[in-house]
């Protein structure tokens, strides 16, 4: 068992942070100057190390480039009001984590490696971290199958690694969601609830053809009937119907079990606001709009954080909606917001201080 104490630190000669500006930075574009990682192989992980961020050098025969065993988490931290910097939720997507390496049959990464890699890296690079208003730390850890010989089974070895990128608002403005009633996201007895490469990568061609028509992202529904929704491409989604919040439940598997969305239903409980999990029909969400009770959809994910929804395209029926008025998906952003900068009492626990 790897202990904490055990992972080696290799520093940057010089650092890249100069040569980017955090304002605005957009998703995903720049990384730190160190990432995290560490090798699975005879039943154990070993040669846990902090080094500078650079390539990997893979085997053109490597397992994850040809069977698909590569999983991912999302997680952010944040710089508060007096400058210090805390994760949020890290132990709710180190548990996810698990489940979709269990999922995937690959083997499950220590709290050890985890939790406190990750608080001594971003701890290293916390220069990184910007301080503007919907402005984060996005941190990514990842695990793919490293085995160097083709066939079908499950991989003995493994690389697990975590890379920082300073990131500003995922989204911009409100989005143009289109319901997608043809491709399939994720089936009963699938990898839908896991954080998979594959899930995304099946994803594209879909969100491609939703983008021709002007849409930003498809919102999926369920694979028999296509009349069930689901999740958005890259987020949960929530339905105000009159005075009650509703989602789609996650007991079929087809969907991520995501700690936005957990952390949205505790907030709107807190505003004393009802909130229902149950299947939820398209049809329904249709006659909700019809006579007017629909007040608001929004999406919800680390990335995102809360996303409002200005158009919902079901067929050749467009909803669309006034988000200048709405009230409740800007009062959960904002609780959210404070949690994380300090402003409010972290009342759940979310944080994880970095010290």
């Amino acid at each position: 068992m790897i202990e904490a104490s055990e992972i080696i630190v290799q520093k940057a000669a010089s650092s890249r942070l100069s040569q980017v500006t955090l304002k605005n930075v957009p998703f995903g574009k720049y990384f730190t100057d160190h990432m995290l990682e560490a090798d699975y192989e005879n039943g154990e992980w070993k040669a846990v190390e902090i080094k500078p961020y650079a390539p990997l050098q893979l085997d053109p025969a490597t397992a994850a480039l040809h069977y698909g065993q590569a999983i991912f988490e999302g997680i952010k931290a944040y710089k508060d009001i007096n400058g210090s910097i805390a994760i949020f939720r890290p132990f709710e997507n180190f548990r996810r984590f698990n489940v979709s390496a269990e999922r995937m049959q690959m083997p499950a990464v220590p709290e050890e490696i985890f939790i406190e890699g990750m608080r001594a890296l971003i701890n290293l690079d916390q220069a990184w971290i910007p301080d503007q208003e919907d402005h984060s730390l996005y941190i990514r850890p990842f695990m793919i199958a490293t085995d160097d010989v083709i066939g079908v089974k499950p991989s003995e070895k493994y690389k697990f690694l975590i890379i920082l990128s300073p990131t500003g608002p995922y989204y911009d403005k409100p989005m143009r969601i289109y319901v997608e009633e043809n491709y399939t996201r994720a089936a009963p007895g699938g990898i839908g609830f896991a954080k998979a490469a594959a899930n995304y990568g099946a994803s594209m061609l879909p969100t491609a053809k939703a983008k021709e028509l002007g849409y930003d992202q498809v919102l999926w529904t369920d694979a028999f009937e296509h009349r069930y929704v689901q999740e958005i491409g890259t987020m949960n989604v929530f339905f105000v119907i009159g005075d009650t919040a509703y989602t789609p439940d996650l007991s079929q598997g087809t969907i991520l079990d995501g700690i936005t969305r957990d952390s949205v239903i505790t907030v709107l409980g807190d505003m004393g606001l009802s909130v229902v999990e149950r299947e939820i029909s398209i049809d329904e969400i249709v006659a909700a709009y019809a006579e007017g009770q629909l007040k608001e959809v929004f999406g919800t994910g680390t990335a995102a954080v809360i996303s409002s929804i200005r158009e919902l395209r079901y067929k050749d029926y467009v909803m669309e909606f006034d988000v200048s008025k709405w009230t409740i998906a800007p009062e959960v952003k904002s609780r959210l917001a404070a949690i994380r900068n300090g402003s409010a009492n972290d009342e759940h626990g979310w944080l994880y201080r970095i010290s």
